[in-house]
């Protein structure tokens, strides 16, 4: 299957019966013109109906990642996504740069890049509920952000390279974690690069831990290396360099429950007599961002 066959297949996705309802009202709601601040709360105003936009968003829950506001309606998400974005700021300029966003969720990295006017902005997922909050947050942004219903493992194929590519909570829900660098640095133009971030374990050597079963409450949870492993496998996938940014421990500040979601969050996660800990007694999340670069000459 190629790609424009590929894109045709999945768009019928959208037209599945828990998602059809959720597009019928997204295209219902007025086509109104919006003010949009982007900052850390994405803030629209200037939508008319405010019940309808509060009823809409209801629907399209869980919200993992924001928070967003659209006039009254503040949507408080799971995750507050504006941390790990003021955390990774200063280490990008997308300024005129075709640049892509594997597992993009909802968007919200991806609108608050706009700030920065890259040439072009791809969000790659798979998931019908997060386009179709993209389409929500959009209808009123009224951005010129693509979003694909693909993996990152389409990005060898995709009709773009890119000059820098964000993949960010990822690479550890795949069982190959080589092979998925190897795709985002074959999707990468040359002398492209990539901020990556993942889970990580403390030690110092080459090794990985291998969860029986979940992680965190988390089944695909794969692998979750120490930096010098992770090192190694960016290595082995091609990247010529490998630059450590930051690290830092999920708190509940970042990850919480909230009305806007449903389940469990982070507080349930981790062993409730020791959070250094998760419920199965691996390590507690941690999270190494890092810089990788293709063809550093």
């Amino acid at each position: 299957m190629n790609l424009e066959e590929l894109r045709q297949e999945r768009q019928k996705w959208m037209q599945w019966k828990n998602i059809a309802p959720m597009r019928e009202a997204i295209e219902s709601l007025e086509a109104v013109t919006c003010n949009v601040t982007l900052t850390d709360v994405v803030k629209i105003s200037g939508a008319c109906d405010e019940k309808k936009v509060y009823e809409t968003a209801k629907m399209l829950m869980p919200w993992r990642k924001g928070p967003f506001q659209i006039g009254e309606t503040f949507i408080d998400s799971e995750w507050k996504s504006n941390i790990k974005y003021n955390l990774l700021r200063p280490y990008f300029d997308l300024k005129n740069k075709r640049v892509a966003d594997i597992g993009c969720n909802n968007g919200y990295y991806m609108f608050r890049m706009q700030e920065d006017e890259p040439k072009l902005l791809v969000g790659f997922d798979p998931s019908p509920l997060y386009k179709t909050q993209f389409d929500f947050i959009n209808h009123f942004v009224k951005s010129d952000i693509v979003y694909e219903l693909l993996g990152v493992e389409h990005l060898p194929i995709y009709d773009e390279k890119f000059d820098m590519i964000f993949c960010l909570g990822v690479l550890y829900h795949r069982s190959d974690p080589v092979a998925m660098l190897k795709s985002l640095y074959k999707g990468l133009d040359k002398k492209g690069e990539v901020i990556l971030d993942t889970f990580y374990i403390d030690g110092n050597e080459e090794m990985a831990l291998c969860p029986e079963s979940s992680y965190s409450k988390i089944p695909n949870i794969y692998f979750v290396p120490t930096i010098k492993a992770l090192k190694n496998w960016c290595l082995r996938a091609g990247f010529d360099e490998f630059e450590v940014l930051r690290t830092s421990v999920t708190d509940a500040d970042e990850q919480r429950k909230t009305e806007w979601i449903e389940g469990q969050s982070l507080e349930d996660f981790l062993d409730p007599e020791d959070n250094t800990k998760t419920v199965e007694g691996y390590p507690a999340p941690q999270r190494v961002y890092v810089k990788l670069i293709k063809d550093k000459k």
